[in-house]
């Protein structure tokens, strides 16, 4: 098999790009400012430009295609929605539309921010989408651009995306803050009133493979199976590290101005991916243990 990995600088592109190398024959990945350092065929493109993306695409010839490039800085979507629907829904397109020229499978990865966070149960894939920031109105735009324009698509739901940055190997996300701040006893203020359920990128990478190689389609949650405010995140990530002394405190959502609103509770129900796949999704302690 020959897979494309669309946006391997990213933090999910690389360890997408890490298990592709173990696992398929061919892998070929683009990137945006920088090449990650792969060892394969890289290219540098601009998803928002349509010719480059079908020339790309029509040249590599993959037999499959996994679109990790995205706009994924919230603030700065708020404040440029024009370059967020740029990227997050036009470019999405276009690599759908490509892809589905070459008779690629393609898999498409969004996000728990397409809802709006006012449930208290485990939101489902087919629960109704309402975005309440451009992030996710953008997201949820590339999703349904890529139903309508690719046969098949599978399109991958994920939430507060962690793990390490690769090749490098550095933590990166959520668990890097905390342990920073914990290295310098730092207070570490965390939220009790917002629930997610955390994506670790290198299970998320595994599962992605597993999906694609199982040729399934549609849309499916790919979160850990926790459902955690960053709180309880927090007093994981300081307990297996082993900071005993770390100083956590309890704060709000409202106690930092942001330009965009986040939604408050999007915990995402993995019953779906677990029939799919016939195994359960990790949690989130032994993400952990596998990151630290």
């Amino acid at each position: 098999m020959r897979v494309l990995v669309v946006g391997a600088g990213g933090l999910l592109g690389g360890n997408v790009t890490s298990v592709a190398l173990d696992r398929v024959d061919t892998v070929v990945t683009t990137y945006h400012s920088e090449d990650p350092g792969f060892d394969c065929p890289s290219y540098q493109i601009d998803i928002t430009a349509s010719a480059a993306v079908d020339d790309l695409i029509t040249e590599v010839d993959p037999d499959a295609i996994i679109n990790c490039a995205a706009m994924t800085d919230v603030d700065g979507c708020e404040t440029d929605p024009e370059r967020a629907h740029a990227v997050n829904a036009d470019g999405a397109e276009r690599v759908a539309r490509a892809a589905d020229s070459v008779n690629a499978a393609l898999v498409h990865t969004s996000t728990d921010y397409v809802f709006n966070g006012e449930e208290t149960a485990l939101y489902s894939e087919t629960a109704e989408p309402d975005p309440k920031q451009v992030y996710g109105e953008s997201k949820l735009a590339g999703e349904r651009r890529v139903r309508k324009t690719h046969s098949d698509p599978l399109i991958a739901r994920l939430s507060f995306v962690y793990g390490r940055s690769l090749p490098d190997g550095a933590i990166s996300g959520f668990p890097a803050w905390v342990l920073e701040r914990a290295r310098k006893g730092d207070n570490i203020p965390l939220f009790t009133d917002q629930r997610v359920s955390p994506s670790y990128a290198k299970s998320t990478a595994k599962t992605l493979l597993d999906l694609l190689e199982a040729d399934q389609e549609g849309t499916f949650n790919v979160p850990s199976r926790s459902c955690v405010t960053p709180y309880e995140f927090g007093e994981l990530i300081v307990d297996e590290a082993g900071f005993a002394d770390a100083t956590l405190t309890e704060s709000s959502m409202s106690d930092v101005d942001r330009d965009a609103e986040r939604p408050q509770y999007t915990c995402l129900d993995t019953t779906a991916i677990e029939e799919a796949l016939d195994r359960p999704q990790s949690t989130l302690a032994e993400d952990l243990a596998d990151l630290l």
